[in-house]
């Protein structure tokens, strides 16, 4: 009686154990935490310096962020594997009628705007130039072999992509170098100038793509719009 009483005791207290073990290492793998989750969007808005910061989710390879600066508002849709047509990710909900920018991965395109890349890593010098930084602002091309939305076969070297807009100069904010296994993540820290097709700008920057639990594909995105209206 004795020794089947130490045995349940201990498999209690091993039971017990391994549900602590699992409290601590909850989260540590690819998992945002729940606060994460419900922070998504435009966040630490600053109305009077018209500035703030979004943070989104792109770690799906099938869908697309949609960014609707005017309007501090985000859509999203999916890819279809078949011909890389986007669908409403929803029935009832319909792609964005609004928008400035979008986001697949750490991949980009306008909404017929064009983008500049600066020399800057902060606002600051910008702003106190008092004007538009000039140069070659370059517009969207489209793309075969940009926009991955299937990297199942990878190490087959079997990677599909989709037909897609594809904005060169803003998807330089993150350089992915797949030459070795892993790929080397190399941030710009470069401000980009974002001429809409309303004839305003946005100065926008990648501040960060991982999360607290160092899963990549969660976007941080400076921003202040528009641009035109702080350096008046």
């Amino acid at each position: 009686m004795k020794t089947r009483f130490h045995v349940i005791v201990m498999l209690g207290v091993m039971l017990t154990s391994l549900s602590a073990c699992e409290g601590i290492f909850h989260g540590v793998y690819d998992e945002p935490s729940v606060n994460e989750l419900n922070e998504f969007g435009f966040i630490e808005i600053n109305d009077e310096q018209h500035s703030g910061t979004i943070y989104i989710d792109a770690t799906d390879y099938t869908k697309w962020i949609y960014i609707d600066l005017h309007a501090q508002a985000i859509d999203s849709t999916r890819i279809e594997n078949e011909n890389g047509v986007e669908t409403p990710l929803a029935p009832a909900t319909t792609l964005p009628k609004d928008w400035d920018f979008a986001v697949h991965r750490y991949d980009s395109k306008t909404n017929g705007g064009k983008v500049l890349e600066t020399n800057s890593t902060g606002f600051d010098v910008l702003i106190a130039s008092g004007s538009i930084p000039q140069g070659n602002y370059v517009a969207d091309i489209e793309t075969t072999d940009k926009v991955t939305i299937d990297m199942s076969g990878m190490m087959e070297g079997n990677i599909v992509y989709a037909k897609s807009d594809y904005n060169a100069e803003l998807s330089k904010w993150l350089n992915v170098d797949k030459s070795s296994m892993p790929p080397v993540y190399t941030l710009s820290n470069k401000v980009y100038i974002l001429k809409l097709k309303d004839g305003t700008h946005a100065a926008i920057r990648l501040s960060d793509f991982k999360n607290a639990s160092m899963v990549k594909g969660f976007m941080k995105i400076e921003y202040i719009y528009p641009f035109d209206a702080v350096i008046k």
